[in-house]
Parts: structure tokens; sequence; C-alpha cells
């Protein structure tokens, strides 16, 4: 039925949730999963540049090396939780990519079958059932998907 699964994590209690599902599913389907943390762009808005000076280099590198860290921190748990249930899984980091885009861009690349994801806070009349990165990953996928609550 589905042979390479995408699961999106974040470190979320919610993800892992997730993550657990897709681990259980691939192991019965005997699919290769790929565990994915996305990043999103490193952005500094200010309200105007003659109020202050700031050097925006250093304060982007470091919001970057702070989420490079959580990103290994998130995927690295993944792998241990893999390992310890026995099954083989494929860890990804894409930096730099709003959620959705990532996660969906990421299923085409991988040839991905079936993406999972949990669904996340409910916010605005739009979103009363899901999140929205599920809403919005749930808009434009071409292949199933699995949002677990």
């Amino acid at each position: 039925m589905y042979q390479r699964i995408v699961v999106a994590i974040d470190g979320s209690e919610l993800s892992d949730k997730a993550f657990r599902h897709a681990l259980a599913l691939a192991g019965q389907l005997k699919a290769k999963l790929i565990a994915l943390t996305v990043t999103d762009p490193s952005l500094i808005i200010t309200s105007g540049a003659e109020m202050m000076q700031v050097n925006t280099t250093t304060v982007i590198n470091e919001l970057n090396r702070a989420k490079e860290e959580s990103a290994v921190r998130i995927l690295g748990a993944a792998k241990e939780a893999a390992a310890a249930a026995g099954q083989p899984i494929e860890t990804l980091h894409l930096p730099d990519s709003q959620t959705a885009d990532g996660i969906l861009e990421t299923a085409k690349t991988q040839g991905a079958n079936l993406i999972v994801m949990g669904s996340h806070g409910r916010r605005g009349l739009g979103r009363l059932l899901l999140g929205s990165q599920a809403a919005e990953v749930l808009a434009h996928s071409t292949i199933p998907v699995l949002v677990v609550k």
C-alpha cells in the first residue's frame, strides 16, 4: 500500500504522537520512513532603520545555529526511538523553508506516497479543526495525508 512515508516532526508532543504512529505503520507495511523537520527562514522585522542599527548578520547566524541545533536534537530523538523499535529510518532537516512547502517538497523529491503529520494549534474560523500547516498540506498535497490528533 504505502512504500515511502514522510513524517513531519517538530519536537512537540503532537508531532511525537504522529511520529510513533508513522513508525508503527511503516513497520507493519515494511515501508521506508523519512522523518523530516523543517525550519523557517530567519527574518528580522523592525519598524524603521532610523531607530537603531543592528548587525543582522550576527543575529541571523545565531538564529540559524539555534534552529540547526534544535533540528539535530529532534531528529536524534527520532533515530533513538526508531532504533529502540528496531526500525530503520532516514532523517532530514530542511532549513529556510516554510513548513508546509517543505513537507510537500520533500514528499515529492523523496517519492513518498503518504505524509503523516500532527494537527496543530486551532486559530481562526478557517482552521477550526486543523492547524494552519496541516490545512496547507492537505489543501496542496497530491498524495494521501494522515493527520494525527
